[in-house]
């Protein structure tokens, strides 16, 4: 043990206010493990804007949403911010408007574009009044070229109103569904297309308020409030209908667990797209919830988009930071060059939060180390486990002295069943945040749910001490990806790739695994551009040529032998062999999501010739 180590392990944590329940493990009549928490759910509301009604009344001069202004390129604009009264006035207005329309509980008003102020003030509109909305990844506008999953989406969901940012950045999109449904924006309409501009319904001088009222009274605890579209890994993405009972439901669940964000305790600067259950329910929805301050983020983890993130934090301070683990493994070289940078970011921050992936154990010691160094004291990292269709969280790890990709438990109210199934814990859910299905796909809603009315997510735990569940849970892979070798050894794709990962320490960003019916263990990894080009000593390195670089290659060897020194010799647990990526993956062809997330099944298909180059004899 070094010094530093020490003072690592004697370091403090900040103190923060989590809570983490008592589980009961029953046993099922099918040998399933039943695990719910004893803590019981508070009193909470059942309809998703009965907090924007409080809020604006008790807190009215607080800060909701925050943006920057629009500024000349290079430039970044000055803090636009809406208050929770304005933030009322706004939502009533375009609510009677919205009343005026088509929209409907089966004509939803769907959102195209981007996170901004306008977009969440039409968000929570619809919601006021009982309209479903829909927010689509804007990479499905904007980065696609053949609409498909634009199309699809809107076919499926028979929109009562499109809604983008802009017109002209949006313009083929709106025309590849055109006459689908009226479109609304910000500005910029297209020439020919019959667009209503957001600023005039501001300037409505006679709001029917009455009519509001009388719809917001209308909504139940399973009415629609939001269709969230799954990424379409296996096929066309499925609608995830979230009501408000299943989202109003998990906001309280997370709030008990984290009890530091009630009465304005939150406050967060966030770039995860509310496309996304994470950004929209989770990060939007809880700031909204517990009446706290959101700040957009432009940014993004991408080597221009972090400009952006840094820049923006360098001005924020917020009290919990949320973000996928890449975006914190691009955020801390940052952070350890710029002293003043982690002094403000560090300042008032009680939690650090990581989902959408797992966290490399050495950029969960490097976020600690950089916290003692600046402030101290450790910093509380947590995550946990969920998914849309759980509105979206069912686990958590809130205590401090965790370490990466402990899961945690189940949160309050909500049931928990470990099936048996391949020598894996196959994990289901059942609880008030659970989807009551997928819209207009009763094929799909019936697969979903087992006989008992659980979930099936299709994820893999295991105890971290099967004797104490309290202990909690990590990851164990997902159950549709594991193979077998061809010696009928079974391989756990999710596990090993974090194993990967984190043997490679930035020299790749992702992973995908090989070795179905094969002898060996390979694996296809996605080169970080800008430490290869570091580490090779050439600026101008392409995707094309890092694969053919001597030093490179030397390390992805080194990378694998480390791998193995650290496994435990079985061939399940090495990679024998190794490729780099030649290509960005595609959201076209379904191998990425706009978030980031590789689609193993994807890649393996649609790149077989680096599978083939892996078990070449001559590789």
């Amino acid at each position: 043990m070094n010094a530093v180590t020490d003072l690592l392990q004697a370091a403090p944590f900040r103190p923060v206010a989590t809570v983490t329940p008592r589980i009961e493990q029953t046993i099922g009549a099918d040998g399933a493990l039943l695990l719910r928490a004893t803590e019981p759910l508070a009193p909470h509301p059942l309809r998703m804007t009965e907090r924007l009604l409080h809020w604006a009344t008790h807190t009215p001069d607080r800060v909701f949403l925050a943006q920057r202004e629009p500024a000349p390129a290079g430039k970044l604009g000055p803090w636009r911010q809406l208050t929770y009264a304005q933030t009322l006035t706004q939502v009533l207005r375009i609510a009677n408007w919205l009343l005026t329309t088509g929209v409907s509980p089966e004509r939803p008003v769907v959102i195209l574009s981007e996170n901004s102020i306008e977009h969440g003030l039409l968000c929570l509109a619809a919601l006021h009044i009982g309209v479903p909305v829909s927010v689509i990844a804007p990479a499905y506008s904007l980065r696609s070229t053949d609409f498909e999953k634009l199309r699809h989406a809107v076919d499926l969901l028979t929109p009562g109103l499109l809604f983008a940012s802009d017109g002209a950045s949006y313009e083929k999109a709106l025309r590849a569904v055109a006459g689908t449904a009226p479109v609304l924006l910000i500005r910029h309409p297209p020439p020919g297309l019959h667009t209503t501009l957001l600023s005039e319904l501001l300037t409505n001088k006679n709001p029917d308020f009455e009519a509001v009222v009388a719809a917001f009274d209308q909504i139940r605890p399973d009415t629609v409030a939001k269709i969230l579209f799954t990424s379409g890994s296996t096929g066309l993405p499925k609608g995830v209908i979230n009501t408000h009972e299943n989202v109003c439901t998990n906001w309280q669940q997370i709030t008990q667990t984290f009890p530091f964000m009630a009465n304005g305790g939150l406050v967060l600067i966030d770039w995860l797209p509310w496309n996304h259950t994470f950004g929209g329910n989770h990060n939007f929805g809880l700031t909204l919830y517990n009446g706290g301050t959101l700040y957009i983020d432009e940014g993004n983890p991408t080597p221009a988009g972090i400009e952006i993130t840094v820049a923006n934090l360098r001005e924020c301070q917020p009290t919990m930071y949320c973000n996928v683990p890449r975006g914190f493994a691009d955020l801390i070289p940052h952070l350890r060059r710029d002293r003043a940078l982690r002094e403000h970011f560090f300042s008032h921050l009680k939690l650090l939060f990581y989902a959408g992936a797992g966290m490399p154990q050495h950029v969960w010691d490097a976020l600690e180390a950089l916290a003692v160094d600046t402030v101290g004291e450790k910093i509380v990292i947590a995550t946990g486990l969920g998914c849309t269709e759980a509105s979206p969280s069912a686990l958590f790890s809130a205590k401090a002295g965790g370490f990466a990709g402990l899961l945690g438990v189940p949160v309050p109210a909500f049931d928990l069943k470990l099936m048996p199934n391949g020598g894996k814990l196959e994990v289901r859910y059942r609880g008030r945040n659970v989807m009551p299905g997928y819209w207009r796909n009763p094929a799909a809603t019936a697969a979903a749910f087992d006989n008992e009315g659980f979930y099936r997510t299709g994820d893999a735990l295991k105890f971290v001490d099967p004797e104490n569940p309290n202990a909690g849970m990590v990851f164990d892979g997902r159950i549709a990806e594991d193979f077998k070798l061809d010696t009928g050894t079974w391989v756990s794709v999710g596990t090993l790739r974090v194993k990967l990962i984190e043997a490679g320490r930035g020299l790749f960003t992702d992973a995908v695994i090989t070795g179905h019916d094969r002898a060996y263990v390979g694996a296809i990894v996605f080169p970080d551009l800008n430490y290869c080009r570091q580490l090779c000593g050439c600026a101008t390195l392409t995707l094309d040529d890092v694969g053919k670089q001597p030093v490179l290659l030397a390390a992805l060897a080194d990378v694998l032998g480390t791998l193995a020194d650290n496994g435990s010799g079985g061939s399940a647990s090495q990679v024998k062999k190794a490729i780099f990526a030649p290509f960005v993956p595609s959201l076209d062809r379904g191998e990425v999501t706009d978030k980031g997330s590789i689609n193993q099944r994807a890649v393996l298909t649609n790149h077989a010739e680096l599978v083939t180059t892996i078990y070449s004899q001559s590789s």
